[in-house]
């Protein structure tokens, strides 16, 4: 053995003598630049000339998404289908997973365009093959919300869905040499196929009849106008079809998730686009969010650890299990993470539980267990790094959001798969299950108000979900910090932590609030009411109106005057 290891060393000497001078010099040059940057690795941010720009040792972001595509060829998602068939649903659902993990994805719905283009809509004539006035226009309307996603695409998208019928073998032809052959973009065709008369009849009732199309029309009315449209569709309709278009890479799915049939899978979006379907339903769930409830760290404005309760917090255990006994939900599963803040605060709950790793507070690296007023003392430069992106800055040893959506990926595809859940978890997991579901954006996500011993009930409904925040009335401190208007290292501590410099009570809303989330190709409108249905909010745009983006920090500011 000993020989084995002397032949073996002599080898590498033998090696490192074949190395040129002017290698030896590079690696030394290397070295002493490392090992000076070591010494004073923050000194270039003090000089006069400051950009926000990280230092290259600094550098943590698992990716540049924020600056860059994460997705080299474009991807065109053209769905199929007759109409009442959950092909805008899926559009919508599926552009907002896209969307949470990273991807830069935008629906192109076809009827919006044909209600630009038609001001008033007459009948189911106007959807007739054979009136070729009424043909014409449709397509005009195609072909351009087809130029607009390959203009989209050709900019800085990453995937677009054109939302439209592509009931024919031509129409789906022109779609696929118009995208592949003149733009080079991969092409996705998805295919709802539904023969069961009570689904479309529900989707009819439920969605259709809420259409522009039917505004003050009568429901029967509207009801059998629908109906012959179908029928008009169903004239020339023609399914995708493995033999002539075996070319084409395509998922058809069978009444709502039945059975699925897959064929000739390309790339990883693709992939990722199969295993989203293929995880989704439509049946009638609730999802109950709620963070643990106050821990010992919590009171001193500690984050990260492993601390128990506090009184409060075990107060908040018993109100928690209390309120979903009298909620009396069929079947009910709590989820919560394997930190013993969240399996004390489920522990009085009647009802099967899982603990799941995934569902871990954010790892905060070297400044677990701190408060802000210690981050900012012993690591300014990390803290305003951290405010300037939060959602990809990552702490020294720990994780970013963008970390922490990657590893809750898992948790999403379960909720959509399971029916009624109860999920305890911290702040920042339940900051990225709702942006989820709110469709945040990576600037406002991580600064989502998700305050202590409230609980959140999401009923997801065909084209949004319907929210709402439930406080218990327990007392518990406030551990949202908001962004500061200052994020350069060189700030004071002050200006770094705004008012966050005390243990303040967090006040508590008056009334318990429900919450509209509409999913629109223009962005997300949130309604939001009391339980008597008197309006207390607008109806806002997340992606046009960040300051009122935040429906969270609104439910639990609700007439209150000493919130922030």
């Amino acid at each position: 053995m000993s020989n084995q290891q002397g032949t073996i060393a002599e080898k590498s000497e033998e090696q490192d003598d074949n190395v040129s001078e002017v290698e030896l010099r590079k690696d030394t040059m290397a070295s002493s630049q490392e090992q000076t940057a070591k010494v004073d690795i923050y000194a270039w941010r003090k000089r006069p000339s400051y950009t926000y720009q990280r230092h290259p040792l600094l550098s943590r972001r698992i990716s540049q998404a924020c600056r860059d595509r994460l997705v080299r060829t474009p991807t065109v998602i053209a769905m199929c289908g007759l109409p009442a068939r959950g092909k805008t649903y899926i559009s919508k659902k599926l552009a907002r997973y896209l969307q949470w993990i990273g991807i830069k994805t935008k629906v192109f719905n076809v009827g919006e365009y044909r209600r630009v283009a038609v001001k008033f809509y007459a009948d189911k004539d106007f959807f007739d093959p054979d009136n070729a006035e009424a043909l014409a226009v449709r397509n005009q309307c195609a072909q351009q919300a087809l130029e607009d996603m390959c203009s989209y695409l050709s900019d800085d998208g990453e995937v677009a869905i054109f939302d439209a019928t592509n009931t024919t073998r031509e129409r789906r032809r022109c779609i696929y040499e118009y995208c592949s052959q003149t733009f080079c973009f991969r092409v996705f065709f998805v295919e709802s196929i539904c023969d069961s008369s009570d689904i479309v009849n529900l989707n009819i009732r439920e969605v259709k009849l809420k259409s522009p199309d039917y505004k003050d029309v009568p429901q029967e009315e509207a009801v059998t106008d629908f109906l012959s449209r179908i029928q008009q569709y169903e004239k020339r309709y023609e399914t995708i079809d493995d033999t002539t278009e075996r070319n084409y890479s395509f998922i058809k799915i069978f009444n709502c998730g039945e059975r699925f049939l897959v064929h000739k899978i390309g790339g990883h979006i693709q992939s990722r686009v199969v295993y989203f379907l293929m995880n989704i339903h439509i049946l009638p769930r609730t999802i109950y969010l709620t963070r643990h409830g106050e821990s010992t760290l919590n009171q001193d404005l500690r984050i990260g650890g492993d601390s128990s309760l506090s009184a409060n917090g075990k107060l908040y255990g018993e109100a928690l299990a209390q309120y979903m006994e009298n909620e009396s939900i069929p079947d009910l599963i709590v989820w919560t993470s394997q930190m013993q803040r969240t399996i004390q605060t489920a522990a009085k709950i009647n009802a099967p539980k899982e603990q799941w790793k995934a569902l871990n507070e954010i790892n905060a690296g070297i400044c677990e267990g701190l408060t802000y007023m210690e981050i900012a003392e012993r690591f300014p430069d990390e803290l305003a790094a951290r405010d300037q992106s939060k959602f990809y800055y990552r702490y020294p040893g720990g994780e970013s959001y963008q970390d922490l959506v990657a590893r809750l990926e898992p948790v999403i595809m379960e909720l959509e798969r399971a029916e009624n859940v109860l999920v305890v978890c911290h702040q920042a997991v339940a900051r990225c299950i709702l942006g989820y579901f709110l469709n945040k954006d990576a600037d406002d996500l991580p600064y989502t108000k998700v305050p202590l011993h409230t609980v959140i009930k999401l009923t997801p409904m065909a084209y949004g979900c319907l929210m709402e925040c439930i406080p218990l009335h327990i007392n518990a401190v406030n551990t949202h910090r908001r962004k500061p208007k200052n994020c350069r290292p060189d700030r004071t501590a002050h200006e770094a932590l705004n008012d966050f410099l005390v243990t303040p009570l967090d006040p508590k809303p008056v009334l318990r609030t429900k919450s509209e989330i509409f999913y629109n190709s223009d962005g997300t409108r949130i309604k939001t009411t009391d339980v008597d249905g008197n309006r207390i909010q607008r109806n806002d745009s997340t992606s046009t109106d960040p300051g009122l983006n935040n429906i969270c920090s609104l439910v639990h500011d609700l007439q209150t005057t000493n919130g922030e």
